[in-house]
């Protein structure tokens, strides 16, 4: 169960993180609204992220 947990954090955040990426390179889906938003929420997204991975390595 923990591994499903860690590996759907890792993949829910690494969406995100693509259209917050996409968002604030070339403005959609939100239509590039604020930069600063897309920067914070890229930042929280890739911190989920490797807390996933290091969850991870540590219930392997």
């Amino acid at each position: 169960m923990e591994k499903y947990l860690c590996w759907s954090a890792m993949g829910i955040s690494g969406l995100l993180l693509v259209v917050f990426i996409l968002d604030f390179v070339i403005g959609i889906p939100f239509g590039g609204l604020s930069p600063f938003v897309s920067i914070v929420a890229s930042l929280a997204c890739a911190l989920v992220f490797f807390l996933g991975w290091d969850a991870y390595q540590d219930v392997r």
